[in-house]
């Protein structure tokens, strides 16, 4: 089973040094892939919008600039987002920025995308929120077009290229891997007709719907006519919901271990392990949540070895 770590923007409080000391430990520890989270800025709530899921102070670095800077002081860990909110980013820039980032990291990157909830964000990227999962699908297709295609000519509804050239082509080229987050069947289609993956978050949180979902995209796939067995399938590996661990969930190594093995049993081949979580659990520095991570790979890797 493969294991990533989403990076925790509170590292950077100690330091864009600590920052490269949490990258190459975990990268030192063994994990197999680190992905950023991504929000640009975040919407206080009133103003006619719903509370979030998160604080709008949270602080949140970059995702790409954070993914440039971790690649360059690592050397075999791959890279990515998780997920990057795509349809409120300009898909030939993030195309230019993708390749970029792969080639400077020897083809280390995996881009994970998703259409994203919040409406206020987009009106601040100047962005239309309520075609998002169109803009979505064509964006997908857009970028594939520039990372495998000498001249890009792209006509959609929502995007269009005449006659462009993009250079230098990431060393994945089209075959760089876009992995979808979601948990809604449309998300579950889009994950079948285009993607290479299913990020599931954490809303699989409940082993029956987890399982559900598995089955949608699998049946999603056979329409399509793809081989479900190709699409892979990762997970966060957090407390269920309405569990009373809460944000105890990574003190109690016991059920974090537990619940990457009931993941593995679903069919995930990837666990993905929440540093931001283990910061919230006690483990309040770098140093704190590095050590955590240790313990944790070697108890994971025993536990679905």
């Amino acid at each position: 089973m493969k294991l990533s770590v989403e990076f925790p923007s509170v590292a950077y409080r100690e330091g864009p040094e600590a920052v490269a000391r949490f990258a190459r430990a975990v990268e030192t520890i063994g994990y197999d892939h680190i992905d950023a989270f991504d929000h640009v800025v975040m919407g206080f709530p009133g103003y006619g919008r719903p509370p979030g899921p998160y604080p709008a102070a949270m602080p949140i670095l970059e995702a790409f600039m954070t993914l440039a800077y971790i690649a360059a002081v690592t050397s075999r860990v791959t890279i990515g987002t998780e997920v990057l909110v795509l349809p409120q980013r300009q898909p030939t820039l993030v195309a230019k920025q993708v390749s970029t980032l792969d080639t400077l990291s020897g083809g280390r990157v995996r881009l994970g995308v998703g259409v994203g909830w919040q409406e206020s964000e987009y009106e601040a990227l100047g962005e239309d929120f309520h075609t998002r999962g169109a803009r979505m699908d064509e964006a997908i297709q857009l970028l594939r077009a520039y990372w495998g295609d000498p001249q890009i000519d792209f006509t959609g509804k929502h995007y269009r290229v005449k006659a462009m050239a993009m250079e230098p082509k990431p060393p994945q080229g089209r075959a760089l891997p876009i992995w979808i987050g979601g948990y809604s069947d449309a998300a579950f289609r889009r994950v079948a007709r285009l993607g290479d993956g299913w990020l599931a978050g954490g809303a699989a949180g409940e082993a029956d719907n987890a399982r559900r979902a598995i089955d949608a995209i699998r049946r999603h796939a056979e329409a399509a006519g793809r081989d479900p067995a190709t699409i892979g399938l990762q997970s966060m590996v957090q407390t269920p919901p309405k569990d009373a661990a809460g944000k105890r969930f990574y003190a109690e190594h016991d059920q974090v271990i537990a619940r990457v093995v009931e993941m593995k049993t679903l069919g995930f081949q990837w666990a993905a392990i929440n540093a931001t979580a283990i910061f919230q659990a006690g483990a309040r520095s770098v140093n704190g949540m590095v050590d955590t991570l240790g313990v944790l790979h070697d108890k994971i890797r025993a536990a679905v070895a």
